[in-house]
């Protein structure tokens, strides 16, 4: 995969980082596992950090061009974010001792478990009707959420939004809002794995597949994501597109669908 494919879709990275919350995170793990794909079973290993790099930069980006009257549905939430960085420290390390196929499959059964849920159970894509007055306010993320989720968004290199999304959305947020705050919380799980990510010894395999890491992170592959997301993310921050609630979360699951195909089809 060349250059100009990768800032292609670094293209699509900066749209869902918008749209979704994702911080380019579900795009960029199996682009860059073909992208490297001469790394054999590091190229999993390769992916998630390199994905880290990318959702630091887009969901920064993201969070500091985010209006402050969204970003203050997180006011008192220091102690999640605390929990989310330790779980994804702890996560980012357990990535790189596990068996280098392991990272790939438990990412296509979670990303698969989850459209499972959202299609299946009440409050996603058919909210339940509300228990209190219409202006009840939504109800905060709950502290408890922040290592498991820090510690599985970090080992599969997904930056935590397909677990905060819903958990937003069915606290009462409109999809608009759910998308939106997933980018700074997103920010807490990848910036420690970032660390993790570039202390650790670069693969063997990669020298002779002219892959050039520093850690395990392949700048290459995400300069070029980068180069094509962060106009998309300034574009569609300046001028966000109204989309209807219910469509904006079917397009939510369709997309996790078409990353859970391409990762079945990297197998």
């Amino acid at each position: 995969m060349d250059f100009a494919m990768l800032i292609g879709v670094g293209l699509l990275t900066g749209v869902t980082t918008v749209l979704f919350g994702f911080g380019g995170g579900f795009v960029a793990v199996p682009v860059v596992v073909a992208a490297d794909a001469a790394l054999g079973g590091d190229a999993m290993r390769v992916a998630t950090a390199t994905s880290a790099l990318v959702m630091v930069v887009n969901a920064g980006f993201a969070t500091a061009v985010t209006p402050r009257r969204i970003l203050r549905a997180l006011r008192g939430s220091g102690r999640l974010v605390l929990l989310l960085a330790v779980g994804a420290s702890a996560g980012a390390f357990a990535t790189r001792l596990a068996p280098a196929d392991l990272a790939h499959w438990a990412f296509v059964a979670y990303v698969a478990l989850t459209i499972a849920d959202l299609l299946l159970r009440p409050g996603f894509l058919r909210p339940r009707p509300p228990a209190g007055p219409a202006s009840e306010a939504p109800r905060p993320l709950s502290t408890c959420l922040g290592a498991p989720i820090g510690a599985v968004a970090a080992f599969l290199g997904v930056g935590g939004s397909v677990m905060t999304v819903p958990a937003m959305r069915r606290a009462g947020h409109p999809m608009q809002v759910a998308t939106a705050l997933a980018n700074p919380l997103t920010l807490a799980i990848a910036l420690p794995a970032t660390v993790v990510s570039l202390g650790v010894a670069a693969v063997p395999a990669a020298g002779a597949a002219r892959v050039h890491l520093v850690g395990l992170i392949d700048l290459r592959a995400a300069a070029a994501l980068l180069l094509g997301a962060l106009p998309v993310i300034a574009l569609l921050r300046r001028r966000p597109p109204r989309i209807p609630d219910r469509v904006h979360a079917w397009a939510y699951v369709g997309l996790l669908g078409l990353v859970t195909v391409a990762m079945l089809l990297m197998a």
